[in-house]
């Protein structure tokens, strides 16, 4: 296994440099197969989520690998080399393995115990299945991260404290008010129609909201998702009234809407703060709105909340800077959750037992992935030799019966049956311990023993191995 990744994340990286980094899912696809091509690389992926980029590739070489896929990274996402190199980070073989598998739990998210990762590198695995881009290697590391990461939420009271990024966010715009007794009976605006503005949504109707309008390109999605935000309720507890809107509505929407939040894949601004603007003179036209830093008089608007989860971002932070406008965006968030990391909290000792039961579990499940791997690196050779020895007792077993050609049909299948079960009782032990051996840290070189004790053919090794590496099992757990 020589497993890397190279990637940034909002640990590593500003939000301003993660905004021009951000991949389209075109340019995902590109970047993918971009790291196949290159030499060092014979399996590639990438993650991408609104607050990291990483590309996963196994490589044959560390140092060309590195090079290689860092340049990739900045041709593809359009940042120099240089301003972006600063702010990567590599993981090698074990250490990417520890990398992923704490990604997968919620350990390195912007919010701790988040799940909504684990969907991402779904996304991911599908995206290298779909390119043929993942194949053992990727396929196997991938699958376990999605196992590891749904045992430390099973296992674990980290779902307890892990909020969603959309949660966290509108806890932000509620400013430690209760989000359900902030949000009810407000008029929200949800623009996008993809997984996260669908839990947004779908978190403001939990939370009480009366109305939700669904702005998407595709209106026949955001229809879905309005149908869906209907009939949850049911008819003891009825969800809000949804419906869907055009995006050529949305200004209208604006003027209306209490909470806005967007997450779409656009490249560009969905809201500029001329839009945002005009929607507020539109409600101040209708009636008083108290300015951000005030306490509202009875009957009058409070300021309008915006969300933006999108990366690059959806709305202009110059929306910052208006009166009767209030922004929480992936900027915002990282502040807040870098702050929050260093405040106590009633519930931190209980927090911190979950978060080092789930880093323990990281720890056996890579150490037990890497002795997985390890075994599975000698298996080309055992084949090998396995079929060596076939060919050696076909060979045997042709020249008897060319030295006894009055042998009947019972006695020549005797023979040979004879003949193999010799040769796999001598095979047995050996190809069984060293296997053992192989998976123990540093057993990488009994591979080598094996070949060159037994005289084996690197070329049939590397077939074997090219075969196992490109017919992986391809379900996504």
């Amino acid at each position: 296994m020589s497993l890397l990744v190279v990637g940034l994340s909002h640990r590593s990286a500003p939000v301003s440099v993660l905004e021009r980094a951000s991949l389209a899912r075109e340019e995902q696809i590109a970047l993918a197969r971009a790291a196949l091509a290159a030499e060092p690389a014979t399996e590639a992926t990438v993650l991408a989520t609104c607050n990291r980029i990483e590309l996963y590739a196994d490589v044959d070489k560390f140092h060309a690998g590195v090079a290689e896929l860092s340049t990739l990274l900045a041709r593809h996402s359009g940042v120099g080399l240089e301003e972006l190199t600063p702010h990567l980070y590599v993981h090698y073989e074990d250490r990417a393995v520890h990398h992923l598998f704490s990604v997968a739990c919620g350990l390195d998210s912007m919010v701790v115990g988040e799940g909504q990762i684990l969907g991402q590198i779904k996304d991911a695995l599908a995206l290298g299945q779909e390119l043929h881009t993942a194949g053992r290697l990727l396929n196997d590391l991938f699958q376990q991260a999605l196992r590891v990461g749904k045992r430390a939420h099973s296992e674990t009271g980290i779902d307890k404290a892990g909020q969603s990024l959309v949660s966290f966010g509108l806890e932000q715009l509620a400013e430690g008010a209760d989000v359900a007794g902030w949000a009810a009976g407000k008029r929200a605006l949800v623009i996008g129609a993809g997984s996260m503005s669908s839990l947004a949504a779908a978190t403001l109707a939990r939370a009480g909201v009366a109305h939700v309008a669904i702005a998407n390109r595709t209106l026949e999605r955001a229809a879905r998702l309005a149908a869906i935000l209907t009939e949850a309720g049911g008819a003891g507890a009825p969800g809000p009234s949804a419906e869907a809107v055009e995006m050529s509505g949305v200004g209208a929407e604006l003027a209306r809407a209490d909470v806005v939040v967007s997450c779409t894949g656009a490249t560009g601004l969905v809201l500029t703060a001329e839009a945002i603007r005009t929607a507020l003179a539109a409600r101040a036209a209708a009636g008083d709105v108290c300015a951000v830093d005030e306490a509202c008089p009875d009957g009058a608007a409070a300021p309008l909340a915006l969300l933006d989860l999108a990366m690059p971002r959806d709305i202009d932070a110059a929306v910052h800077g208006l009166a009767g406008a209030r922004l929480v965006d992936i900027e915002s968030l990282a502040t807040a959750s870098a702050a929050g990391s260093d405040q106590p909290t009633p519930s931190a000792g209980p927090m911190a037992a979950d978060v080092d039961r789930v880093r323990s579990i990281v720890a056996d499940e890579v150490a037990a992935f890497g002795a997985a791997q390890r075994a599975a690196h000698i298996t080309p050779t055992v084949v090998a030799l396995r079929t060596m020895a076939a060919d050696v007792v076909a060979s045997e077993v042709a020249r008897l019966e060319g030295r006894l050609p009055g042998l009947d049909d019972k006695q020549r299948a005797e023979i040979v049956q004879t003949v193999r079960r010799v040769v796999d009782k001598l095979l047995h032990a050996p190809t069984v311990r060293v296997k053992e051996l192989a998976s123990t840290p540093g057993g990488a070189g009994y591979a080598d023993a094996l070949r060159e004790l037994f005289d084996l053919d690197p070329r049939a090794v590397a077939a074997v191995s090219r075969a196992d590496r490109h017919n992986p099992s391809a379900e996504p757990a």
